[in-house]
């Protein structure tokens, strides 16, 4: 019998079973293996280790594979001229560290306050960006690595071999640019299209819509990051990327009229999304002849919707010119680079987060570094290195990730006791390191813990070729990681209250008023004139992308937050039901927009109003109260059957029901 089915009660005793939180951790994301950025990682880390051998420096060699390492960790976009940001840029902020921490090895306390310093710089920089945060990263853990290991002199060599690694990752990615240049954001595009075409596959067909509308604002954010990214980096216009970024914009149309065909409850005919999984392969072909449609005549105002949207769409996607000048973002175009550094200069010494972050980071890094400067432990820098990995606030729970740093590395361990124990100390080092280095961007893609059970085995390797502890290191590293979670346990979670007190509750309270905002754009009323028109429609797609942009980072909020033990991950499980219904009533929202937009009768501004106005008593609500159960809503007040609001009426009373006890749900 499994423990799920064991009933509890006072003659049975409940079975022994880890914490949901840590069992979430632990179970492997489902992800293909990523081929290439294997190979590459295995040649990366692998072949500066050979040239070492072969000039007969291998602690040159290793430094090389060291900045190779944190290249291959950096290597997370698609875009290639992101990739070289990605990897470059944190490059030179990690040779500023390994250079400060050179100058200050060996030397005591001085050596801990340049660390502190560093860290809160550090963290301060890291809530800017992804790039910035890698930058962060390399920053703070390049500076523990210098101050805590004998580097080469003079003190510019590390560095240099440091970032000489980072760069041939760089060079060994760049490899496939003249081949696949635009591959990634035309791919990025085809995806959306085909999960667009499971969305209306699972249209009418109940819950498994839900999950495919969360895939389909996932890639369709994704695609407008990576092509808008690169349009603010092209000077002029490039005809590639128009036609990418208009056939990117025919998806809203069609994204909008899937919750207006939902609301049918029954299933599209089979051509319909098949129509949609050929605009994908079109996209990512480069086609330009148009098929012949042969659709289903439309009945209603949500099939004329879809039916128009997908006729527009096919027209756009094979056309080998689109109007360049008749193009818009949907977002906006990215401001400059420069006007854009100096917003995230001003927002990072204003923002009460970063100074928060900065100052938990410098803490810890301080307490550690004193701590072994107390305390006799060997190789002490493994213990603040273990406490950058683990209080990095953008890759999720610090308690969890402690705890599954903990395990990870004992699983390292294991792996690399075998290889220091059974591989001899040279040449055999390099065909080890190919092995062990393809293995970090397969156990990336399934998590935190895999990802340091596979890169703990190449720090210890690379770490005995300078030195020649072998075996020896194994257990020293397994103490210092404890003893680097347990300070981040105390000083970076415990001490702080917010580790204790979720925001979350606020995070979907503002999502709530966004609700509300956007409630009243798409149904506010609009000047008379053809370019009022044009302006009202531009600002109802804008709001419609930055309403779902936002539930996607409400809902990620929350996910991270279930994460943590009790009583965070308790409350963020209560609210979440909540979320849900708030991504159903925008849904509602955007449905009853599009019915509007194709022949339905548009709603009394009164019905708009009280609708709203009642979301932001939600929205008031949810920041009141610690659980959603303490809510007491009034019922609203019903529309007509006939009004297109009616079933944005019904998920607010589902809501109510979650909020309002022995309230039955509609």
């Amino acid at each position: 019998m499994s423990t799920e089915q064991i009933p509890s009660g006072p003659g049975r005793s409940r079975p022994l079973a880890p914490p949901a939180w840590l069992l979430q951790g632990l179970r492997p994301t489902s992800a293909p293996v990523p081929w290439a950025a294997a190979a590459r990682a295995g040649i990366a880390l692998a072949a500066p280790l050979a040239v070492g051998f072969a000039l007969d420096e291998p602690e040159y060699g290793a430094l090389v594979s060291m900045g190779a390492l944190s290249g291959v960790i950096g290597d997370t976009a698609d875009a290639y001229r992101m990739r070289i940001l990605n990897i470059a840029v944190p490059q030179l902020f990690g040779a500023v560290g390994v250079a400060l921490g050179t100058l200050v090895y060996g030397h005591g306390w001085p050596a801990v306050a340049v660390l502190t310093l560093v860290a809160l710089v550090s963290g301060m920089i890291s809530s800017i960006g992804t790039v910035a945060s890698v930058s962060g990263l390399l920053l703070l853990l390049n500076a523990v690595v210098g101050a805590g290991l004998a580097m080469p002199r003079p003190w510019w060599t590390a560095p240099l071999l440091l970032t000489a690694g980072g760069l041939f990752v760089l060079a060994l990615t760049l490899l496939g640019w003249p081949l696949r240049g635009r591959q990634p954001e035309r791919a990025a595009v085809a995806d959306t299209y085909r999960a667009l075409a499971g969305l209306l596959e699972a249209a009418g067909r109940g819950s498994a819509y839900e999950e495919r509308r969360r895939d389909v604002t996932t890639s369709l954010n994704h695609a407008y990051d990576l092509v808008l990214g690169r349009r603010a980096r092209v000077h002029g216009r490039s005809p590639a990327l128009v036609r990418m970024l208009a056939q990117l914009n025919v998806v809203v149309p069609l994204v909008e009229a899937a919750p207006a065909v939902h609301q049918r409850g029954r299933p599209l005919p089979p051509q319909l999304p098949a129509v949609v999984r050929d605009l994908g392969d079109a996209v990512e072909q480069g086609r330009t002849v148009a098929p012949v449609l042969d659709l289903p005549e439309p009945e209603g105002p949500a099939e004329r919707a879809l039916d128009a949207a997908l006729r527009h769409a096919v027209a756009i996607v094979h056309l080998a010119e689109p109007d360049p000048y008749n193009v818009d973002d949907r977002l906006g175009r990215p401001a400059a680079l420069r006007v854009r550094a100096r917003r995230a200069v001003r927002d990072v010494m204003l923002s009460g987060a970063s100074w928060r972050y900065g100052l938990r980071l410098a803490l810890c890094i301080g307490l550690a570094q004193s701590l072994v400067s107390l305390v006799e432990v060997e190789r002490s820098y493994w213990v603040a290195l273990t406490v950058t990995f683990v209080l990095k606030p953008d890759f999720g729970s610090v308690f969890s990730r402690a705890v599954l740093r903990a395990l990870g590395t004992a699983g390292g361990l294991v792996i690399a006791a075998a290889v220091l124990a059974e591989v001899p100390r040279g040449w055999w080092d390099v065909p080890a390191m190919v092995a062990l280095g393809a293995l970090i961007p397969v156990f990336s893609a399934k998590g935190y813990a895999f990802q340091t059970a596979a890169i703990t085995p190449v720090i210890l390797l690379l770490s005995d070729q300078l030195n020649h502890q072998g075996f020896d290191l194994v257990l020293p590293r397994l103490l210092d990681s404890l003893l680097g979670c347990a300070v981040t346990l105390v000083a970076g979670y415990l001490l702080w209250p917010e580790s204790w007190h979720t925001r979350v509750g606020d995070r979907l309270a503002a999502a709530v008023d966004d609700a509300a905002r956007y409630l009243e754009r798409a149904f506010g009323p609009v000047p008379p004139g053809e370019d009022a028109l044009r302006a009202a429609r531009q600002d109802r797609l804008q709001a419609r992308r930055r309403i779902y942009r936002e539930l996607s980072g409400v809902r990620t909020e929350f996910q991270r937050a279930l994460t943590e033990p009790p009583p965070t991950g308790e409350r963020a499980a209560a609210w979440w039901p909540l979320v849900v219904a708030v991504e159903r009533i925008v849904d509602a929202t955007t449905a009853a927009r599009v019915r509007v937009n194709h022949g339905a009768a548009a709603p009394d501004q009164a019905e708009v109003a009280a609708m709203a106005a009642r979301l932001r008593r939600l929205a008031q609500d949810v920041r009141r109260h610690r659980t959603p159960q303490e809510i007491t809503l009034p019922p609203p007040a019903a529309p007509p059957r006939t009004s297109v609001l009616h079933p944005l009426h019904n998920e607010l009373l589902a809501a109510r029901a979650i909020t309002t006890p022995n309230h039955p749900t509609p």
